[in-house]
């Protein structure tokens, strides 16, 4: 089977447990950008999105023969892979930075030549970050997926390990506190009528 711009995402998947690294490389093209931007709508920053997205494709390439498509696309389970990393990078975080209080001070900032621009990204989502810091993690997650992702229910659901009824109540739920917060009136829907920005993958 060769691959092309039709393979589906099964179609290479096959050929990735089979240790194909062109398949990998087929797939990383086709769904880099979507984990990149999932990464910096949970960290409001550019370089910890890079970082996070190396780490994600390193960890599916190690779990490839874990992986169970939902739909046909692998996307679904690509973003679980990252919110898996999301959690355990936090935790590395906090730690860093407990770490490097103690041994220098802080406000080092990276420039690059697209900095006023990154860093105005990086301002703008965390305020839409702080807008859903009073929700729980898991209605956040349920945004991150459905509104910012655009994933459907039942692949929010497969991403998440729980029934789309509950996708559905979550998201109303979300979508309902922060209207409430934000003043956005009843009839306004989709997560607080922002879009997160996006980059591509350099």
């Amino acid at each position: 089977m060769s691959m092309s711009e039709d393979s589906t995402d099964l179609e290479l998947w096959q050929r990735i447990i089979k240790s194909d690294g062109a398949a990998f490389a087929f797939l990383f093209e086709r769904h880099s950008q979507a984990v990149y931007n999932h990464c910096f709508r949970r960290t409001a920053s550019w370089s910890f999105a890079e970082d996070l997205t190396s780490i994600v494709w390193v960890e599916v390439w190690r779990r490839r023969k874990d992986a169970r498509l939902h739909s046909e696309s692998i996307l679904p389970w690509l973003l679980a892979v990252a919110n898996n990393c999301l959690r355990n990078f936090r935790r590395s975080q906090r730690r860093h930075r407990q770490f490097l209080a103690k041994v220098r001070p802080a406000n080092n900032v990276d420039f690059t030549e697209d900095a006023d621009g990154r860093l105005d990204d990086e301002r703008r989502m965390a305020e839409v970050l702080s807008a859903l810091s009073a929700l729980r993690i898991e209605d956040q997650e349920i945004i991150a997926l459905c509104d910012w992702a655009g994933l459907s229910y039942a692949e929010t659901a497969a991403v998440l390990g729980v029934p789309i009824g509950t996708v559905r109540s979550r998201l109303s739920r979300a979508h309902g506190r922060i209207r409430s917060s934000l003043n956005i009136p009843p009839a306004t829907t989709r997560s607080t009528e922002v879009t997160p920005a996006s980059r591509t993958l350099d």
